[in-house]
């Protein structure tokens, strides 16, 4: 009767063995499918993370900016005037928050005597109640600097 028991136990432990490697089996094809329909990893370059971080959408308050074709120098007074009237314009064409003017050099004058980095410093950083970029963190820093050398290039 003991020879008996211990047959029935080892065929029950063979039937259990290949259960269990039926079942590896299956988990490991699984894995292996999933593994070959798996995205390959994204690139950690500089650039290609700064392209991911980039933001889903933009909000423009106004028109959205367009780009025309043009020389780089007209281009340029053109972005910065563009960016004034669509960006600036809400605070420095009143002085609202104590902004200086676009058109007054006594509201410049003070700001000017520090340099004209420390402005471009300040309009990119933000400075008191103005935040940095006037609030539009899509611009660039020649973007900035364009709109700038805009404002200040017709003080009266």
């Amino acid at each position: 009767m003991a020879n008996n028991s211990s047959g029935k136990f080892f065929i029950g432990s063979i039937v259990i063995f290949f259960i269990i490697a039926g079942v590896v089996a299956v988990v490991l094809n699984n894995m292996k499918a999933l593994a070959d329909n798996a995205l390959p990893p994204e690139s950690m370059e500089e650039q290609a993370i700064a392209e991911r971080l980039q933001p889903v959408a933009q909000v423009h308050v106004g028109e959205a900016p367009v780009a025309e074709e043009a020389p780089a120098d007209d281009m340029q007074v053109n972005r910065g005037q563009q960016i004034v009237e669509s960006v600036c314009a809400v605070c420095h064409a009143t002085g609202m928050m104590d902004s200086p003017r676009t058109n007054k050099a006594s509201d410049w004058a003070p700001r000017l005597e520090q340099g004209i980095e420390t402005v471009y410093a300040n309009a990119i950083n933000g400075i008191n109640m103005m935040p940095a970029r006037g609030g539009r963190p899509d611009l660039s820093d020649d973007e900035v600097k364009a709109a700038v050398d805009y404002m200040i290039s017709d003080l009266k």
